[in-house]
């Protein structure tokens, strides 16, 4: 009975393996508001019906697709900043490494980027289920603050006074360990990082910016600076 079951298994994931690739493929040609079950299960041969044991409506489908892409890109963070030896690597070139690796993985994959960075898709509501996955870029940048301030090597920016009640909450929420003025930076940074990546993406800078990997290196450099982080060699 196992082996069945294993068997069964096995061809779910399989089956759901190859739903998931002919959606990708469907962003790519038509877009996300275009993504639809029917077309899905035509090209890949199947009846409707038999798909909808996979995905029981298409947002159950998009929210696959942009969990996978979340985790994808998370996963891109991850494996940079840990190719790098903690207490060896300054702070703020592990912060760069990271930045360059979000985008290098963004403009290998820009119909991902596009579906979880790009415009809402019509209609559609985001689960739960995507937080934490969306999370994982930004807990990597805030985990190399807070390894700078338990460090000593964390520079505190300005903080408007304004602000500090909403600092203090969002450090409270999800950046424990990280001062509030860094904190207030971070998201700010966090913004300006995508934000200029997707500019790059999606055309803005055709005929403006030609040397856009210097452009975004150096960028990426001033915003962690931003957050207090600093140079190598730097007190």
């Amino acid at each position: 009975m196992s082996t069945i079951r294993g068997a069964r298994e096995r061809a779910r994931i399989e089956v759901t393996a190859a739903i998931k690739d002919e959606a990708r493929k469907q962003l790519a040609e038509e877009g996300a508001p275009k993504l639809s079950l029917r077309a899905v299960a035509r090209e890949l041969g199947m009846v409707s019906s038999a798909l909808y044991r996979y995905f029981p409506s298409r947002d159950d489908l998009l929210t696959a697709l942009i969990v996978d892409a979340f985790d994808a890109i998370g996963a891109a963070a991850e494996r940079a900043v840990a190719e790098q030896a903690a207490g060896e690597v300054p702070p703020t070139e592990r912060w760069v490494a990271v930045s360059c690796a979000v985008r290098e993985w963004a403009l290998a994959h820009p119909h991902e980027y596009a579906l979880i960075y790009g415009s809402p898709v019509p209609g559609y509501i985001a689960p739960m289920d995507t937080v934490g996955p969306a999370a994982r870029v930004g807990l990597v940048l805030i985990d190399i603050v807070r390894g700078a301030f338990r460090a000593g090597d964390l520079t505190l920016p300005p903080l408007a006074d304004g602000l500090r009640a909403d600092a203090e909450r969002m450090a409270a929420d999800f950046a424990e360990g990280v001062p509030p003025e860094s904190v207030a930076a971070l998201v700010a940074a966090w913004a300006q990082l995508f934000g200029l990546i997707s500019f790059e993406l999606f055309g803005q800078f055709n005929r403006v910016v030609e040397e856009r990997e210097a452009l975004f290196r150096q960028t990426a450099g001033e915003l962690a600076r931003s957050v207090g982080l600093r140079d190598a060699g730097k007190a």
